[in-house]
């Protein structure tokens, strides 16, 4: 058996590898496992790996992360797959292979080829809701995307937070996602943009004031700003595209783009204008000159 796991969801990548890792160790015991870090090891070790017969056991199982990353075994890996005996399966784990070269094409061709890409938001509450069945928890739709709006599109997070709300309450609600989870900067920030935009100033500056409580640098709020007013370029400029396609046009997470779109609307081209050019302008004074970033951000607040 000759598998080749792919993609760029890391998460996924790591369940899938550990399940068949498991599978395998079951049947065999770990002893009969080799793994072998690509940009470290010498193709003859490798090669000598697949070559190989088990010892003290039927089968064995190589596992080689990052291939791609070694110059060598790139080019040499139509040897490596003629050459494993019939009593050796081997894993190929490439988070970040890229598609255009011999290499990939050759896996995809000669492999049990395993593409794990990122979730939009739409898998990514499916993926909660069905995690939350297997784990005996209740968990409504609504609240999966409100804990995914919370603290963002990481699956690695979200499976940790779905863990650790499972612990407290087999009912997993927007209260108990409030009382047990910290929300993203980024999601924040998109709050305060929200609330600003909404009339409600109050609210934009708590939650400035929450990001400076929990030591985020004024630095790093103007860079969110500036990423939040990016895609919300994005969104005005796109005339009647929906959310979906300015995501794929833009290389974005369709998430962010379809809460963007929805403030765009709220938003005239002569207002978002004059805040991009607030945003550079202090983004230009605050690293040129003593500048107090700080009251800058509230002043921009309290005026958008």
């Amino acid at each position: 058996m000759i598998v080749a796991l792919a993609g760029n969801n890391s998460f996924a990548l790591r369940e899938r590898l550990d399940e068949l890792t498991a599978e395998f160790v079951k049947k065999y015991g770990d002893l009969a496992v080799e793994k072998f870090d690509g940009t470290e090891v010498e193709f003859p070790a490798v090669l000598d790996a697949v070559q190989s017969h088990p010892f003290l056991a039927e089968r064995k199982l190589v596992i080689v992360r990052d291939a791609s990353d070694n110059k060598q075994l790139a080019e040499q890996i139509e040897q490596i797959i003629s050459s494993i005996s019939d009593s050796t399966d081997l894993i190929f784990y490439e988070p970040l292979t890229d598609k255009r070269t011999t290499f990939y094409k050759t896996l995809k061709a000669k492999s049990q080829f395993e593409e794990f890409n990122e979730l939009d938001a739409q898998g990514l509450t499916n993926w909660l809701l069905s995690e939350a069945t297997l784990q005996g928890l209740s968990l409504q739709r609504a609240d999966a995307n409100y804990l995914m709006r919370r603290i963002g599109q990481n699956q690695q997070r979200l499976a940790s937070e779905l863990e650790k709300l499972a612990t407290y309450d087999k009912l997993i609600s927007r209260e108990s996602v409030d009382y047990l989870t910290e929300p993203t900067p980024q999601s924040k920030i998109f709050d305060l943009l929200d609330a600003a935009f909404g009339g409600n100033k109050p609210m934009a500056l708590k939650l400035y004031s929450d990001q400076r409580a929990q030591k985020v640098e004024p630095q790093a709020i103007l860079a969110m700003l500036a990423w939040q007013l990016n895609i919300l370029t994005l969104c005005k400029l796109a005339g009647d595209r929906q959310p979906a396609q300015i995501a794929k046009d833009a290389g974005l997470s369709p998430f962010p783009v379809m809460k963007a779109s929805s403030l765009a609307r709220r938003i005239d081209d002569k207002q978002l204008k004059k805040l991009v050019h607030e945003a550079l302008e202090m983004d230009f004074q605050s690293k040129t000159k003593t500048y107090d970033l700080d009251e800058a951000l509230k002043t921009y607040i309290a005026i958008m």
